[in-house]
């Protein structure tokens, strides 16, 4: 009879020693905290350094200059100034159907944009080609959205 008991006693003890488990296990998983870059993706702002952009009215006319000689000499062969699609979307507007940040990242991070934005995959599927990396630094991008505001009507 003693042996009857300890078996039990043994069996109880397995049990125990392996558990159930604990209890976090069998509860649903808590939403994961978005990663900046989802956050940003999820604002319209794209994904680059340019996080904010404060705009002024009105236009900064020495940005909206240097904005257009950037253009002339490096978007202009691809970019015209109304709608119409040449190799790249046209320009009209776009400062009104885009964040300053998107513009901006667009312009300096095209790369990473074209790979995760999906705005800037539409854009890609749209016109087939792929925006070539200008090394533009985030201050001539700056300068060229103001022409763009420019260009939009903005004054």
């Amino acid at each position: 009879m003693k042996i009857w008991y300890g078996s039990i006693l043994l069996l109880l003890f397995v049990l125990a020693a392996c558990g159930g488990g604990s209890s976090e296990s069998s509860a649903p998983a808590a939403a994961a905290e978005p990663t900046p870059e989802e956050k940003m993706l999820a604002e319209g702002k794209g994904i680059g350094e340019v996080k904010f952009v404060e705009l002024k009215t009105p236009l900064e006319a020495e940005r909206v200059s240097r904005g257009k000689a950037i253009y002339d000499m490096k978007c202009a062969a691809c970019h015209k100034l109304d709608d119409k699609r040449v190799v790249g979307p046209g320009w009209k507007n776009v400062t009104k159907n885009r964040k300053p940040e998107w513009i901006m990242n667009m312009i300096t991070n095209v790369d990473v944009m074209l790979e995760k934005d999906e705005e800037a995959q539409k854009l890609l599927q749209l016109c087939l080609t792929r925006m070539p990396n200008q090394n533009v630094s985030l201050g001539d991008a700056r300068d060229v959205l103001e022409f763009m505001r420019s260009n939009d009507g903005e004054k």
